[in-house]
């Protein structure tokens, strides 16, 4: 049975193993060869391995730290502390070495300079490149494994609309409220309503779940949406979408609000309200695109568990934008419920294909 090691393991296990292959190497080409004694081959070797295992992990340390710097301050700092180190570990081991040989202090030739500076020098670069081989990795599986976690929730969430669209209840109520537009003689009214039901069919057929869609399609589907609901509700429900121009063309992920959309209208719109308001607004803040949703329905209750639809769409935003994201979600003080989303800018063409 095969063992799967976590991240952490697998340093520390790289980090022993990696520094028990220098000790032995150290011992087979440089400790037996110069013939020194024992009783200063072996204290020297272990002083030696343990000050460069500690050193390593300094430099790890350092180099967790230097991450979020810019790429020119990092490759000054990265090779500021390799030499620092270098300089460090060498004096370490010359010292100690004369240390155990019962001498206070001999000055290194120039020869024993450069070679045991340029030792020193190449552990600590092969440790390096190896540690940042090792975290590329990583982060290279821990990405494609959150694209296809992404992938997983992004696809859950298009059968959920699937399954939402093709429910009887809804299909009974969206027809019948267009049939009886039709026996009322509002063919042209009727006709519209009937093109938004397709239109909401039709993008939540043929679009890509994973796929990433402009603020001005997502609005054009929300639009169809609560359009549709509008034939139930007629003057009972009031919709505002409001946007900026100068986000419309950014991209934002499918599908991400018709399931609060549906909750709001679902659960929030009290069945002796007479008047039941929703808002979504889209606008810029630096460098985030945030979505406000404002309702004056019953609010949501505190003693009951965010639903489904609130769980989705805060998954999928904690996989697409890990770390720079914010869903949150609560009562207005007034009457009603509030949504904000925030999401990193993300520009897109300036023309994208329609749904379908």
């Amino acid at each position: 049975m095969v063992k799967t090691f976590t991240r952490n393991q697998l340093f520390w296990l790289c980090q022993c193993g990696g520094w028990a292959v220098y000790a032995v190497l150290t011992e087979l080409m440089i400790k037996i060869p110069s013939q020194e004694p024992w009783q200063v081959n072996v204290p020297h070797l272990l002083l030696d391995t343990c000050f460069g295992f500690g050193l390593t992990l300094l430099l790890r340390v350092c180099y967790k730290r230097f991450s979020q710097q810019s790429t020119r301050l990092k490759i000054y700092s990265h090779l500021s502390v390799l030499l620092l180190g270098c300089l460090v570990w060498t004096q370490w081991k010359w010292l100690t070495l004369q240390g155990l040989y019962g001498q206070v202090w001999q000055a290194m030739t120039w020869f024993d300079v450069g070679t045991w500076h340029s030792a020193s020098l190449t552990i600590l670069l092969t440790w390096t490149a190896l540690y940042f081989a090792y975290k590329a990795t990583f982060e290279t599986m821990e990405q494609r494994q959150k694209a296809a976690e992404a992938l997983d929730l992004a696809k859950e969430a298009q059968l959920k609309m699937l399954r939402y669209q093709l429910n009887p209840h809804f299909m009974f109520n969206s027809i019948n409220a267009i049939c009886t537009l039709i026996l009322r003689q509002n063919n042209q009214h009727a006709v519209s309503m009937l093109e938004k039901l397709c239109d909401l069919l039709r993008y939540s057929l043929y679009t890509d779940p994973l796929a990433k869609v402009t603020v001005a399609e997502e609005i054009d589907i929300l639009q169809s949406y609560f359009a549709v609901e509008q034939c139930r509700f007629r003057d009972k429900l009031a919709v505002t979408i409001s946007a900026d121009d100068d986000v419309r063309p950014l991209l934002m992920p499918s599908l991400l609000l018709q399931p609060l959309a549906e909750n709001a209208l679902k659960h929030g719109m009290q069945q002796a309200q007479q008047h039941y308001a929703v808002s979504v607004s889209f606008s810029r803040q630096d460098d985030f695109l945030v979505i406000a949703m404002l309702d004056n329905g019953s609010g949501f209750s505190p003693d009951a568990s965010p639903g489904i639809g609130l769980q989705n769409c805060e998954a999928r935003l904690a996989l697409l934008y890990p770390g720079q994201s914010l869903f949150q979600f609560g009562n207005r003080p007034e009457q009603g419920a509030w949504i904000h989303i925030r999401i990193p800018l993300q520009p897109g063409q300036e023309q994208n294909p329609e749904a379908g």
